[in-house]
């Protein structure tokens, strides 16, 4: 079995072994590795733009404030990508501030989650910087984290809670962190970049894009906190700003489970979900976020509980309100179930299965 830096066995439930206790900072780079100091004239190298520009057109998306479409800018490709090209080469890049779009939250009816649009050559750039970061900073991120990384999934995350509330950690600590995207400390989150790369360009380059501001309702709003959500760079940075929480968390012996900002913890009993409450808020202040005191909850696993849009039905069943799908965690299979039967997604082996297709890929 692999071990990652700080000597751990490599799985989706062991807890890791303890060990002197350190600064947060120092999660990121736990073995003192010899950081990056030569970085930007690989994301402006015209290969990885162009790389970064067909993931780009591949997630597809409307236009910034600018109204640039995908159409518009493919149809100037070379010229806008040798500008791009040139401007981080010089160092003049600035990016424009992001559009402001409003979308409902699930199941909150009234409320709206406030998404950050860059414009089409602004995500191209921070496409191309994200070519680069992702093999630094993957192998730092915990086995705790599952949201936006390459090889993991909700269902593993899913998978992982399962099988801790079958090995009897029945207590849950359904976590919510305050405005997380918008409250990102920006000079902690860059002290935890700089941990591993010492390129002075990239680190300016990243605060540009914290500092760009975003544009709604025919005004401009400085952003002093936060990183845009909808940024195709801040999945990336939320991860790296709280993997000493997933680190420091897991050292403590707690079964954590994290997906982006959206994250619970199983326990044994009440006492130990109490603990690991007090324990979370005290770790996160020192990261500059904070957990919403009337979102977070104590609950045993039979009264439910909501994580990633699943609720669960007590210790056997989730409930998912748009269900389309069953997800059969024992194997791992998706299914589309009838309309009928569309409202339990089932933690434990069925009797039988629902009619219907099977969804994922054949097994080797």
């Amino acid at each position: 079995m692999s071990k990652d830096e700080g000597g751990r066995n490599s799985s989706f439930s062991e807890k890791p072994v303890r060990s002197r206790l350190r600064r947060l900072v120092d999660w990121i780079n736990l073995m003192g590795a010899k950081k990056v100091h030569s970085l930007i004239d690989k994301v402006y190298k015209r290969k990885n733009l162009e790389m970064a520009w067909e993931k780009v057109k591949e997630n597809r998306g409307s236009g910034g404030i600018d109204g640039q479409s995908l159409e518009a800018f493919e149809a100037q490709l070379g010229p806008q990508l040798a500008r791009l090209q040139r401007e981080l080469k010089e160092d003049t890049y600035q990016p424009l501030s992001v559009r402001q779009h409003p979308i409902p939250k699930r199941d909150k009816p009234g409320e709206y989650r406030m998404l950050g649009i860059p414009a089409i050559y602004d995500r191209v750039c921070q496409q191309a910087l994200l070519n680069r970061l992702e093999p630094i900073f993957e192998p730092v991120f915990d086995d705790a984290s599952f949201g936006y990384r390459r090889g993991r999934s909700t269902k593993d995350a899913l998978r992982k809670i399962w099988k801790e509330i079958q090995s009897g950690s029945e207590w849950i600590v359904d976590a919510d962190l305050r405005d997380f995207f918008g409250s990102v400390d920006h000079e902690k989150l860059l002290t935890l970049v700089a941990q591993r790369v010492a390129d002075g360009r990239v680190l300016r380059l990243i605060k540009a894009m914290l500092k760009a501001g975003s544009y709604g309702k025919g005004q401009l709003f400085p952003s002093e906190r936060g990183t845009p959500q909808g940024g195709v760079i801040s999945p990336t940075l939320s991860n790296i700003l709280l993997t000493p929480f997933d680190r420091e968390m897991r050292l403590r012996g707690y079964q954590l489970t994290r997906y982006a900002d959206d994250w619970v913890i199983t326990c044994k009993s009440a006492a130990e979900a109490r603990a690991a409450v007090d324990a979370a808020g005290r770790i996160l202040k020192q990261l500059g976020v904070e957990l919403h005191p009337q979102k977070t909850r104590i609950v045993h696993v039979r009264y439910g509980f909501e994580f990633l849009g699943y609720k669960s039905a007590g210790t056997e069943s989730f409930i998912c309100p748009r269900a389309r799908f069953v997800v059969k965690l024992d194997r791992m299979r998706c299914m589309r179930i009838p309309r009928r039967s569309r409202s339990v997604v089932s933690w434990t082996r069925y009797g039988s299965e629902p009619n219907g297709r099977c969804l994922c890929p054949p097994r080797s």
